[in-house]
C-alpha cells in the first residue's frame, strides 16, 4: 500500500561516475543563468517607466514564473548528481509535482495571455490601452494561476492515490506526473486517461489561443501598407513566437499524445529542455529580440 512507501529513488540520468561531477556543474550553471537572467529582467522592467505596459507586466510576470519553475527541479537535480544521492521523500516527491504542475500548467496559460495581448496590440491598438486594462491584466495573471493550481491538484490527487510497493524507483531525474505512474504497482488506465484528457485539452485550448491569435495577427501585418510599419509589428511578437514555438513543442511530445504516461523512459532528455533550458533561454531571446528592452538595459549600464 502507498500509506507504507517513505521514499523514492530517483534513477534518471544513470551515468557513470566520472560524469556526475559534469552534470551537476553543467545544471548547476543553467540554473545560476536562468535565475540571474530573470532577476534582470524583472529589475530592468521595474526600474523603467516606459517598460510599464501590459506586454512587459506579463513579461515579468513570465520571469518570475521561470525562477519558480527551475527552482523546483534544478536544485534537488544538482544534488543528486553531485552527492550521488537519489532517494527522495514520498512527500518531497508529492510536493515536487504539485509545484512542477502549477508553474508547468500557469506558464502554459501566459504564453496564450500574452498571444492575446500581441493580438490585441496590433490588430485594435486604437483600443489597446481600454483593452488591456490594469484589472484585465491582474485578472489574467491570477486566472493563469487558478488554472494551474486546478491542473495540479487533479494530477497530484489522482498520481498519489495510486498504490507503490516497497521501495520504488523513478525513471526520471524528478517526480513527474508520468514516469511516478509508471512505477505503480496499480492499474493506471484510469490516472493515464485523466493525464492525457486535462493535459491535452490544456495544451490544446492554449496553443489554440495562440494559434488563433497569431493567425490574425499574421493577416493583420500582411495587410500594413509600408514594409516598416510591417517589420516593427513582426518585431514585437517575433520573441514570443521563438518562446512559444519551444515550449509547446516539447510539452505536447511529452503529455499531450496517447502513450505518454506509459513509455516515460525516453523523456528525461526532453524534460531537461523544458524545465532546465527553456527558463534560462527566455530572457536571452526577449532581450535580444527586443528593441526596447535592449534600449533600457543600455540605459541602465549608463546609470
Amino acid at each position: 500500500n502507498h500509506t507504507r512507501i517513505s521514499e523514492f529513488i530517483l534513477v534518471g540520468f544513470k551515468s557513470h561516475p566520472g560524469s556526475q561531477l559534469l552534470l551537476s556543474v553543467l545544471f548547476s550553471t543553467m540554473y545560476i543563468v536562468t535565475v540571474v537572467g530573470n532577476l534582470c529582467m524583472i529589475l530592468i522592467i521595474r526600474m523603467d517607466s516606459s517598460l510599464h505596459t501590459p506586454m512587459y507586466f506579463f513579461l515579468e510576470n513570465l520571469s518570475t514564473l521561470d525562477i519558480c519553475y527551475s527552482s523546483v527541479i534544478t536544485p534537488r537535480a544538482t544534488l543528486a548528481f553531485l552527492l550521488g544521492k537519489r532517494s527522495i521523500s514520498y512527500s518531497g516527491c508529492a510536493s515536487q509535482m504539485f509545484f512542477f504542475s502549477l508553474f508547468g500548467t500557469t506558464e502554459a496559460f501566459f504564453l496564450a495571455v500574452m498571444a492575446y495581448d500581441r493580438f490585441t496590440a496590433i490588430c485594435n491598438p486604437l483600443l489597446y490601452q481600454v483593452i488591456m486594462s490594469r484589472r484585465l491584466c491582474v485578472l489574467m495573471v491570477m486566472g493563469s494561476y487558478l488554472s494551474g493550481c486546478i491542473n495540479c491538484t487533479i494530477q497530484t490527487g489522482f498520481t498519489f492515490s495510486l498504490s507503490f510497493c516497497g521501495r520504488r524507483e523513478i525513471n526520471h531525474f524528478f517526480c513527474e506526473v508520468a514516469a511516478v505512474i509508471h512505477a505503480s504497482c496499480s492499474d493506471t488506465l484510469v490516472n493515464e486517461l485523466v493525464m492525457l484528457a486535462v493535459c491535452g485539452s490544456i495544451i490544446v485550448g492554449t496553443a489554440l489561443v495562440v494559434f488563433i491569435s497569431y493567425g490574425y495577427i499574421i493577416i493583420t501585418i500582411i495587410q500594413m501598407p509600408s514594409a516598416e510599419s510591417r517589420h516593427k509589428a513582426f518585431a514585437t511578437c517575433s520573441s514570443h513566437m521563438v518562446t512559444i514555438c519551444l515550449f509547446f513543442g516539447t510539452v505536447f511530445f511529452m503529455y499531450a499524445q496517447p502513450g505518454a504516461a506509459s513509455s516515460p523512459n525516453n523523456s528525461s532528455t526532453i524534460s531537461v529542455f523544458y524545465t532546465v533550458v527553456i527558463p534560462m533561454l527566455n530572457p536571452f531571446i526577449y532581450t535580444l529580440r527586443n528593441r526596447e528592452v535592449k534600449g533600457s538595459l543600455k540605459k541602465q549600464l549608463k546609470r
